[in-house]
């Protein structure tokens, strides 16, 4: 029974990692081209491949004219390509199917060619046609290169190195997320809920084990199934509904709703009003499984700490899984409930190693019950979140950003007058004085409602700009006037060609710090070729914090405003709006799915041209809606970072152009 059983959770979790790596990014391999001139007809082209998930690249060069397991480079006719290429990685041998010859792949490589083009031609155009092989599969794909080719001067190793970072977002991101997760879980573990139950189920496992090294086992069992409860719902909706499933739920209207009214009903919970637990029948049921011993019998028991800590953990698990499902990563909310699970195990198992730690616990007391009442401001908090971006999505204007400012402050002040002992609910114990680490608590959350304030009246509050309204929702802001009185960063109309201003959905959608934008594609592209200008395609969401984020901490800055106003036509895409696409603009996507809103056919645009459906994604294209760069540029808060690949693609624009 025990074998099998570990045969089945072994089984389990590798198909698990399959889907997750699956997941993880569009495909396995990663391209970044550059091009350096060498004389007036002749240049160096660079083709960097990085590849992903234990994938290899063959390599380019043919040993005969039969040979078809290499990759290639095609041209279009201003340009020809010499044969000889210099390859730098580190190879290894492939078998072949079907032959007992061997193929070269590389796990990453850097191609150069020679290419010789016609006098007057500035860009190189063309295909990449790579062939890579994962285990037994060999998947391939065909990369578009369009690239301005630069002075040796003017070509630094640092285009490649930041354009190369640009593929890695996704893996780092799922690192900042596991290790987020990670640390909530081990801040659950203080929750009046989980904490007693750590000595006594320690306790339970060195007792009842024959041996220490059973014990142990048992130990980690436990903490493991912690993490397989956590993770395995949220895998299984995935691989029902797909990877966009969470996402679509994190963001819609009808779920915010909803999450606004669980989590107000947690925080009355937690300030005592009730106690708030899932059916006892569902605990008294796992605890009769848990009672019948073994490994199933120790799985059990982790779902009775799950089922009875729900109080607690429930409200926070719910706020994990809406953050990172809006990472518009399939992956992210799977590699979210794994860190939280670890986080939450991770005592358990550690305590059982070294029961001796178990001594160093502070005892159980009205300490539990202040950390609860704190959580439930916290709690009260993340409800008015939910209830903004239901109120941004349906532009009611009801939680403009002053509203919402000023309900904060008094939040967190409140907080701070608990934790200082002058606001006391049922359950809390008396307070003869006051310990230090709850004067610093409270003067940190009086601090935070101080540092709100200015808001009020317009002040950027850039460390919230993820979390709180757009400023665009602020009735009085002192702050937007230089922008509106054409001050700072304002750009005076030129006196060139004029395009028709916008004209849809400007009723209901706008854009900070007096740019101009276009809400809708081919309103934007029009206006791009009268003005003769690339377009920047803005993907947004009214609940997207890291699209605030970017707004707050590189658009407004000076020498980024000018450049988005004088050299491009901003295009913002909200995929997540709910206005409703004229009936004869409705159609099916791909899927089998009918789109009928103008957030739908944004985030269908954003997939299907660019593979992509996280926000904020910046793209820019040409005069005839092609990409002016291969690389997905996200969110990045370095203004350097910004204005270097603006003044990039504008290159590249004019190059092509002239």
């Amino acid at each position: 029974m025990t074998k099998k059983i570990f045969f089945i959770v072994a089984l389990f979790l590798v198909q698990s990692f399959q889907f997750i790596a699956a997941q993880d990014v569009k495909q396995p391999v990663q391209f970044v081209f550059s091009a350096t001139k060498l004389s007036d007809t002749s240049a160096t082209l660079l083709v960097k491949a990085t590849t992903l998930n234990g994938a290899r690249i063959f390599t380019a060069v043919k040993k005969n004219n039969d040979d078809v397991f290499v990759s290639s480079l095609q041209l279009d006719s201003s340009a020809s390509v010499t044969t000889a290429v210099k390859e730098e990685g580190v190879a290894g041998a492939v078998a072949l199917p079907g032959s007992t010859d061997k193929g070269t792949a590389y796990d990453s490589v850097t191609f150069l060619y020679t290419v010789f083009f016609k006098p007057g031609v500035s860009a190189i155009k063309g295909t990449f046609n790579w062939l890579g092989v994962k285990g037994e599969e060999f998947p391939s794909g065909e990369e578009k290169i369009n690239v301005t080719i630069t002075d040796a001067s003017a070509a630094t190793t640092n285009d490649v190195a930041d354009a190369g970072a640009a593929s890695e977002n996704t893996e780092g991101s799922m690192w900042s997320i596991f290790l987020l997760c990670l640390a909530t879980g081990l801040l659950a573990v203080i929750t009046p809920c989980v904490f007693p139950l750590i000595p006594v189920t320690v306790s339970f496992f060195l007792k009842r084990s024959k041996t220490r090294i059973e014990g142990l086992k048992n130990a980690v069992w436990y903490s493991l199934s912690i993490v397989l409860i956590y993770t395995i719902p949220t895998l299984i909706l995935t691989l029902i509904f797909g990877d966009k499933i969470l996402y679509t739920i994190s963001t819609h209207p009808v779920s915010n709703i909803f999450f606004f009214v669980v989590f107000i009903v947690f925080a009355i919970s937690f300030f005592g009003a009730f106690e708030l637990a899932l059916p006892n029948s569902w605990a008294n049921k796992a605890d009769q499984k848990a009672g019948k011993g073994g490994l199933l019998g120790i799985f059990f028991m982790a779902l009775t700490l799950v089922i009875v800590s729900f109080s607690c953990t429930g409200p926070i698990v719910g706020t994990l899984l809406g953050q990172t499902s809006m990472q518009g990563v399939g992956l992210a909310p799977i590699v979210g409930m794994m860190g939280f699970g670890v986080g939450l195990a991770i005592p358990f198992s550690l305590f059982a190693f070294f029961p001796s730690m178990l001594q160093s616990l502070p005892k159980s007391g009205g300490w539990l019950n202040t950390i609860k009442v704190s959580f439930g401001f916290i709690e009260l908090a993340l409800a008015l979140k939910f209830l903004s971006n239901v109120d941004l999505s349906y532009h009611l204007g009801i939680l403009n950003r002053d509203v919402f400012l000023v309900l904060w402050i008094v939040v967190f002040f409140l907080l701070g007058v608990y934790l200082l002992g002058k606001l006391k609910f049922a359950h809390d114990s008396d307070l003869p004085y006051l310990s230090v680490p709850r004067l610093f608590f409270a003067i940190a959350s009086f601090s935070f409602a101080v540092y709100m304030v200015p808001g009020l009246w317009g002040a950027p509050l850039k460390a919230l700009s993820g979390f709180i309204p757009p400023s665009t929702t602020q009735e009085f802001n002192l702050n937007d006037l230089q922008y509106k009185i054409g001050n700072a960063g304002v750009v005076s109309p030129s006196a060139g060609p004029q395009a028709s201003p916008p004209k849809k959905y400007t009723n209901k959608l706008e854009v900070p710090f007096g740019l101009t934008a276009y809400f809708d594609l081919e309103e934007g592209m029009a206006a791009a070729k009268i003005l003769k200008k690339p377009v920047m395609l803005d993907f947004t969401g009214h609940t997207c914090p890291n699209c605030r984020k970017m707004e707050e901490q590189v658009w407004k800055d000076p020498a980024v405003l000018s450049r988005i106003k004088e050299n491009f036509v901003l295009v913002s895409l909200y995929v997540d709006e709910t206005e409703e696409l004229p009936a004869s603009e409705h159609y099916t996507d791909k899927n089998g799915v009918k789109i009928e809103t103008v957030g739908g056919k944004n985030l269908d645009y954003e997939i299907k041209t660019f593979g992509f459906n996280a926000q904020p994604l910046y793209m820019f294209l040409d005069l005839n809606g092609k990409p002016l760069s291969d690389v997905k540029y996200g969110y990045d808060p370095s203004v350097a970072g910004f204005i270097k690949h603006l003044d990039a693609v504008k290159a590249a624009f004019d190059a092509a152009n002239k």
